[in-house]
């Protein structure tokens, strides 16, 4: 599991939310998959953990998070945390991230990132639908023909890398999941948050409402803690139906398991992906 934050978000996260987006995704992991030995590693901090080809190899998956970091940035943190995708691809192991975690293995591969050229996408991503490819795609299988999910984010992959295939688009971005093929790699991502649950968002969105109404997305802040609100029900109680209805969500984004549907898959194709790389070996 590795963190695409910096230390000074962690700890900015830890405070509002009570975990950083890799204790999150490893919760989740760890109640999705009882017994499983989750590594929780910071390769963006100066000080943190540098792992090549051969060392992340002896791993059966890695996992990135989302940030607040911005690929597009010539920064240290950014270039530390690119240098360790591209070891990820070297190494062969099959990889999937979420939101940040997809731009910097399209970054990592070739591809380019840039901030959303309109508004934020923020809270809920709405009507997300798969391309052809991805309708036939592991990573998408038993959604429903379209769906909204848990997305928070104000960039978006402007262009894919060469060996990659775009899985599935909505209006606000069109890279919503895609899969990318570099070296020795496979790496399975999406734009929007199947780790997080509801109140996460809540919390999210609370944080940014000044941004969210400067972006248009908001009447004001007291709007913005309405659907704060209406989170938090659905955290609370996923038949709320109620909140479901004002929120204008269905079961695709207020069930867990629906919810962790491209996470699921991927952890079931993680048998078929490592053995295409020892068959490609």
């Amino acid at each position: 599991m590795a963190e695409s934050e910096t230390a000074e978000h962690r700890a900015e996260r830890r405070e509002r939310a009570g975990k950083s987006p890799g204790e999150t995704f490893q919760a989740t992991l760890e109640q999705m998959v009882p017994g499983a030995d989750v590594t929780r590693i910071e390769p963006a901090d100066a000080d943190g953990d540098r792992m090549d080809a051969n060392e992340i190899a002896a791993f059966d998956a890695v996992f990135l998070t989302g940030s607040p970091l911005h690929v597009y940035e010539d920064a240290p943190e950014v270039r530390r945390q690119i240098a360790f995708m591209r070891e990820v691809f070297a190494s062969g192991v099959p990889s999937f991230g979420s939101c940040a975690g997809l731009q910097v293995a399209v970054a990592a591969a070739g591809g380019r990132v840039r901030e959303m050229p309109e508004r934020m996408e923020a809270a809920i991503g709405r009507r997300i639908v798969a391309t052809e490819e991805g309708r036939d795609h592991p990573l998408l299988a038993g959604r429903t023909p379209a769906w909204d999910t848990a997305s928070i984010h104000t960039d978006e992959v402007e262009e894919l890398p060469a060996d990659a295939t775009l899985l599935a688009s909505n209006g606000a971005t069109r890279v919503q999941a895609a899969e990318i093929r570099c070296g020795a790699g496979v790496f399975w991502g999406v734009q929007y948050h199947p780790e997080l649950a509801p109140g996460e968002i809540a919390s999210a969105i609370r944080a940014q409402a000044a941004s969210l109404v400067e972006a248009g997305l908001a009447s004001d802040e007291a709007a913005v803690e309405r659907r704060a609100e209406l989170l938090d029900r659905i955290h609370r109680d996923p038949d709320d139906h109620a909140a479901r209805w004002e929120l204008g969500v269905d079961a695709e984004f207020a069930q867990e398991d629906r919810r962790r549907l491209e996470i699921a898959n991927f952890i079931a194709a993680i048998p078929t992906l490592r053995g295409e790389r020892k068959s490609a070996g």
